[in-house]
């Protein structure tokens, strides 16, 4: 039997209340499955650990989770508390930098018993494969001077390395799908980064020719995403473009508290990271309300990448016909709780 060492990171706000149901589920499907088990460590790293410690993280966090097969996080976030931009540098992407998590993959679609607010949702089905280690949210950039006369530059790094391995990916996934790759670019605005983009994309897909393609500006995508989901496949975007369109995703889907993420090291150098989408809502957090599904999802899809495709998809099904038989949370206008949820998704399965 094969036992997978995760570190968990539960994290902020609802994070605490959601990885824990998740596990559970993951612990069931491995159980039910007898090939494989799961060794949870956990890590009590996030916004409590920076106001105790002064760092979202201690020091030496990376090196310790190197020694981890995969990385399972909750949510990051107080900002009541400690500022967006120390909490989310401070951990969560110190990981994704520090790891190579050069790949963020997220899925949407239609599931069975979620009505989305579409009103012809055509049942979608979309993964957004984003290039997660530079572009819009590179680190740099500064601000100089003061008053009338300060300047903020925050400088878009796109190099072809990390474009190419991006693009790649997207292709290799589409071969397992319906075999097309739509490029969101927006080189009618961006004069330098966007037409180096797609000249990428126009060299890469060479490679691929059963796949057909397709290039959209980002603003065109984002209306499509909303009159015709149905009409796409795997989507290749950059950092800040993939972040944008799968929070509509969520949106389409009937609620970003079920979009699940992985943030990928596709060459298995290092731990790859699963999260959800939604954030910390510390609004909700420790009333036992929380969607768990997210979390749940983005379960199923560290069971992909360990190789264990069937039990990914159990768990994918449990989930359908959960919502299916009316067991919903508030989110999704519901009335049932973190827990009943979870309990009627280990039932399932």
């Amino acid at each position: 039997m094969d036992t997978y060492k995760i570190a968990v990171i539960p994290g902020d706000g609802i994070g605490k209340e959601v990885v824990p149901a998740a596990i559970e589920v993951l612990d069931e499907v491995a159980k039910l499955d007898g090939s494989f088990q799961f060794q949870w460590t956990y890590f009590p790293w996030g916004c409590d650990y920076y106001l105790e410690h002064g760092e979202m993280m201690p020091d030496n966090g990376l090196e310790v989770l190197k020694q981890y097969d995969q990385i399972f996080l909750g949510a990051v976030g107080m900002p009541e508390l400690v500022p967006d931009h120390i909490s989310l540098w401070g951990l969560l992407i110190k990981i994704r930098r520090g790891m190579k998590q050069s790949i963020n993959v997220r899925p949407a679609k239609l599931l069975q018993g979620l009505e989305s607010p579409l009103k012809n949702p055509h049942d979608f089905d979309i993964t957004v494969v984003r290039e997660n280690s530079e572009g819009e949210y590179s680190d740099s950039g500064g601000r100089i001077h003061s008053g009338n006369d300060e300047i903020a530059i925050q400088n878009a790094i796109f190099t072809r390395k990390s474009t190419e391995r991006a693009m790649r990916y997207a292709f290799e996934l589409a071969q397992d799908s319906r075999k097309h790759v739509t490029s969101a670019t927006k080189s009618n605005g961006l004069t330098y980064s966007m037409p180096f983009w797609d000249e990428v994309f126009n060299a890469v897909k060479t490679d691929y020719p059963e796949i057909d393609t397709s290039v959209t500006h980002i603003d065109a995508l984002a209306a499509f995403f909303v009159m015709k989901p149905q009409a796409f496949d795997i989507i290749v975007a950059s950092n800040l473009f993939g972040d944008i369109l799968t929070d509509l995703g969520g949106a389409i889907m009937g609620s970003i508290g079920i979009a699940p993420a992985a943030n990928l090291n596709i060459e298995r150098e290092y731990p790859s990271m699963f999260e959800p989408v939604h954030g910390s809502a510390p609004d909700i957090a420790g009333k036992g309300i929380a969607n768990p599904i997210g979390q749940i999802w983005t379960g199923k899809m560290m069971l992909d990448f360990l190789g264990h495709s069937e039990a990914g998809t159990r768990v994918l099904n449990a989930i359908e016909k959960v919502l299916a038989s009316g067991v919903k949370t508030r989110d999704l206008g519901g009335s049932s709780s973190l827990e009943e949820v979870k309990a009627a998704i280990i039932q399932s399965l």
